[in-house]
């Protein structure tokens, strides 16, 4: 099991409506897709530093989590429901992904 860990800076004012866009939309296709969720979190405080809202997510193995995301990427669903929540300006400023992969010793292997 491989985890990747992605961080999101939201334009200003547009913190809401990126959680609105994970309630309502990302997490349904995300569950659609069998992609495994582990948690979302709120740096406190958030600052340029530490991004706005911070997510893990788990895969098998690298390769799928490239495929996943592909997939996910191409979802008409998604493709609709990003375009029609950035009608006013982009929601995401900027996006870190990194991977994690455990160590012997963690309790997520």
């Amino acid at each position: 099991m491989i985890y990747e860990l992605r961080t999101y800076w939201a334009h200003p004012g547009k913190i809401e409506a990126l959680h609105h866009r994970f309630r309502s939309l990302t997490l349904d296709i995300f569950a659609r897709r069998g992609m495994q969720v582990v948690g979302f979190w709120t740096p406190q405080p958030a600052t340029p530093e530490t991004g706005d809202l911070v997510y893990l997510m788990a895969f098998s193995d690298a390769a799928a989590k490239e495929i996943a995301w592909e997939g996910f990427r191409a979802d008409p669903e998604w493709q609709a429901g990003k375009a029609a929540s950035e009608v006013d300006g982009p929601l995401v400023a900027q996006i870190v992904s990194t991977l994690l992969e455990p160590t012997d010793y963690s309790p997520l292997r």
